[in-house]
């Protein structure tokens, strides 16, 4: 079907919500995504506002074999939640959340970002393990994993899921949950967008208590020995703890976050700003939304990224080689790679509990070329591939499918491995035999078999 007769299919569909095609004054905006290497024109986009109108563009993308991206804060690195040609469902106009403290769950619309559920809990003192960016969709994120600060306290955001309701790929409207139907349930903790678009979510709030924040800088000629110590402290770390590691060729930043209660915070802190000589250091009482908010600005839209992330046990001296080897030749100075200490919580739940599998790593790390000048797009992205492909040969075989910028079948088959790829892809045959839902790490309906 060309694009110019699916609009006009679209045009006269009667949605609750907006219809956008290349005429609308909004288009050139509403067509970008927040990775500006990505550059696509859909057919047309449908702000929906109403469950109503997630179905009616599901069915009539099927019906019409039409390319379907869906959208909620458009930070897909690979450019997957938009399409040349196509029909873009936008949610972010469904972002309401609804909190119900006595009972700790928060009720989440599927266009929400994580600082909209950020500013919806914490007013009450709770929160949902989420990611490190505020205006990331709490969608996509979900449905991929969900690290960030809190994972080794409260595990990923997955493990606060209590349920969903999701359109599948025939227009049904499917509310589920752990008892009720627990094979879609478990594929879409981890399984990405491959099956369905989740128009809400619930999720288990928790307590978050005092919060504490360290933040110390070292020059780059100390990398090594610092990255050392720090492998060293972090042993028997309380899962109170999270730290995360930000390389650059300017600097080595420490941040430390410690949550739950006042003792024993600052002396737990205080050991990361002694691994060299700080050059910036700061150590005190924060504001939780404020750490959440603070990558918001380098990540903003409209930037060029290239990124690979992958897992491994522990930060060891090869590891620590390779790390520093990588940081000799980056292009700019934004580019950066950054380790998330892991643990906790986060191994609490078995391996084969959902298809995320990265439960038994220590550290998450990703490799991100950030820059404004398209000058620089092949130095950037030529970087971040070469420097991911060296440290993915000390890595776990999982890699994880939120944060890759590279697409083809061996994402998914390295994020999830053979087992439960091939599980995953004999639910993809039963819920989107057509493959309805491919714009993501995709998972193919069987029949499978494993690459040659």
């Amino acid at each position: 079907m060309d694009r110019a007769a699916l609009a006009r299919d679209l045009a006269n569909a009667d949605f609750d919500g907006e219809f956008v095609d290349g005429s609308h004054v909004l288009y050139e905006r509403l067509r970008r995504v927040n990775n500006g290497l990505i550059d696509r024109r859909p057919a047309a986009i449908v702000r929906a506002t109403s469950k109503r109108d997630v179905q009616k563009v599901v069915r009539m993308a099927a019906e019409r074999e039409a390319l379907l991206a869906v959208r909620c804060g458009g930070h897909s690195f690979p450019g997957l939640s938009t399409c040349d040609g196509g029909i873009v469902l936008d949610l972010s106009l469904m972002k309401e959340v609804m909190v119900y403290p006595e009972a700790q769950t928060a009720e989440v619309a599927g266009g929400a970002l994580l600082g909209d559920v950020d500013a919806a809990t914490l007013p009450h003192g709770h929160v949902t393990p989420a990611g490190v960016v505020s205006h990331t969709g709490v969608a996509g994120l979900t449905l991929g994993g969900g690290m960030g600060w809190l994972s080794r306290r409260f595990g990923l955001t997955i493990d606060s899921l209590l349920g969903v309701d999701i359109v599948m790929a025939d227009g049904r409207l499917l509310r589920i949950n752990a008892e009720k139907e627990p094979d879609l349930f478990w594929a879409i903790r981890g399984g990405g967008g491959n099956f369905g678009v989740v128009t809400k979510f619930w999720f288990r709030t928790h307590t978050l208590g005092p919060t504490f924040v360290g933040r110390w800088s070292y020059s780059p000629r100390e990398a090594p020995a610092v990255l050392r110590r720090y492998a060293a402290a972090l042993i028997g770390a309380p899962r109170e703890l999270t730290t995360m590691v930000v390389y650059t060729s300017t600097e080595l930043r420490i941040t430390a976050l410690w949550t739950g209660s006042i003792h024993g915070a600052e002396a737990a802190l205080a050991k990361y700003g002694e691994l060299g000589n700080a050059t910036t250091a700061s150590l005190g009482a924060a504001n939780f939304i404020d750490l959440q908010r603070a990558s918001d600005e380098r990540m903003a839209w409209g930037r060029r990224y290239y990124a690979k992330g992958g897992f491994v046990h522990e930060i060891d001296d090869s590891l620590i080689s390779t790390l520093t080897d990588c940081m000799t030749d980056v292009p700019n100075p934004d580019s950066e790679m950054y380790i998330l200490q892991l643990g906790g919580a986060v191994d609490d739940a078995d391996d084969g509990d959902t298809p995320y599998s990265g439960r038994t790593a220590g550290h998450y790390w990703i490799i991100e070329g950030v820059w404004d000048d398209p000058a620089l797009d092949s130095a950037c992205t030529s970087w971040g591939r070469k420097s991911a492909a060296r440290l993915a040969e000390s890595s776990l075989r999982a890699n994880y499918v939120n944060e890759q910028s590279d697409t083809g079948k061996d994402i998914a088959l390295n994020a999830y491995g053979e087992e439960k790829y091939y599980q995953l892809a004999r639910l993809k045959s039963r819920y989107d035999p057509h493959n309805l839902f491919r714009l993501n790490q995709n998972i193919e309906p069987r029949p499978w078999s494993a690459p040659k």
